[in-house]
């Protein structure tokens, strides 16, 4: 971004205060940010130089699962909370060039997000791509507003990609996940990444108090087994719960043994 003024109709955005998004878009190489996220960002990298791949590797594994699920479970519907800034292979572009009649919704409560959503978020003529303007703990504003877009008598793949890292109350995040997949039928799939101090994270501990008290929202790790809880009641996608880098890389049709990040990744199946 050239200047560091909000853009039109943006009032809430504070450019002054780094943000989740914008840090992010960042650290991928993105060109929507502010100077507040670039100085945020480089601190916490220079605290915890894996972020970068952690960043890389959750958008990587968002395209494998959705050409997955779009390819190969045959998923036409997608509900993509907590999207952020728009940047390469969105979860629309990657669905529906599998199958064009994909229909997608993005919900974030950034305003930046928004303004870029509503500019560059469009897709195919077949399919559907709107966006909803929500917070990623009112599951009831989110699913009435996306019902105008998604068919939920049928099944939808509800993605949930570093979002439940911004709930910090465990039980309230175990809620919010339970309260969307009980809005879908059998079927549908639960996508979600999450950061965490294992898997070789133990040096974020640093970089994640940092961002804590001089970004927002805040953020908590959580480990392997309360994660795990997120998932309760579905039927896991081989290989479980791992290192997001470490799901089914062979779909991303590279060779090589992929790094291990701080990131763990899953993909579960309601029955």
């Amino acid at each position: 971004m050239d200047g560091e003024r909000p853009p039109s109709g943006s009032n809430e955005l504070n450019p002054h205060v780094a943000h989740n998004a914008r840090v992010w878009n960042y650290w991928l190489g993105g060109k929507d940010h502010y100077s507040a996220d670039r100085e945020v960002g480089d601190r916490v990298f220079a605290m915890f130089p894996n972020i970068v791949h952690v960043a890389r590797a959750d958008r990587a594994f968002l395209g494998r699962v959705v050409r997955h699920l779009t390819g190969e479970v045959g998923i036409r519907q997608f509900l993509d909370i907590g999207t952020g800034l728009p940047t390469v292979d969105n979860t629309h572009q990657v669905a529906q060039r599998v199958n064009p009649e994909a229909r997608v919704v993005y919900v974030d409560n950034d305003p930046l997000v928004l303004v870029h959503a509503r500019a560059l978020l469009s897709g195919t003529p077949e399919g559907a791509t709107d966006y909803v303007d929500a917070d990623a703990r009112d599951p009831e504003t989110i699913l009435r507003a996306a019902a105008k877009t998604l068919d939920f008598g049928r099944p939808v793949a509800v993605m949930l990609l570093g979002i439940l890292n911004f709930v910090l109350d465990t039980a309230e995040a175990r809620s919010v996940v339970r309260r969307l997949m009980d809005a879908v039928p059998s079927g549908s799939h639960l996508v979600l990444t999450h950061p965490t101090l294992e898997l070789g994270g133990e040096g974020n501990v640093e970089a994640m108090r940092f961002w804590n008290e001089h970004a927002k929202p805040p953020i908590v790790a959580r480990d392997g087994q309360e994660i795990a809880t997120f998932l309760d009641g579905l039927e896991l996608l081989e290989p479980g719960l791992v290192s997001c880098s470490l799901w089914r890389p062979e779909l991303a049709g590279v060779g090589g043994e992929p790094t291990r990040i701080a990131q763990y990744g899953a993909v579960g199946r309601k029955p």
